[in-house]
């Protein structure tokens, strides 16, 4: 297993109980796989440097985890296919 860090950006006019169900969803998404999610870091809604699908803001998140690289490949086309993700991005640590 390797170190990532999941950096995502939810649409910002989403409620704060269907923001907590996409996070619920990607943590789902890596435990089912056996991986293990270290820390979730919520930063909220900030302000984006340029507008992203007419949205100034985001909600951003951040996810330390522990994973295998076929989970990330699921993972990114789960965040590709879902509405509620502007954007995201993920780094692996300490290559």
């Amino acid at each position: 297993m390797r170190d990532y860090e999941i950096m995502v950006i939810l649409d910002p006019t989403l409620e704060d109980e269907a923001i907590e169900k996409a996070i619920a969803k990607l943590e789902n998404l890596l435990r089912k796989h056996k991986d293990k999610v270290e820390n979730v870091e919520k930063w909220g809604r900030r302000k984006l440097a340029y507008p992203i699908a007419k949205h100034f803001e985001g909600y951003y998140l951040v996810i330390r985890c522990k994973a295998e690289p076929k989970t990330l490949t699921e993972l990114e086309r789960v965040m590709g296919l879902a509405d509620e993700v502007l954007r995201h991005m993920i780094v692996r640590l300490n290559p």
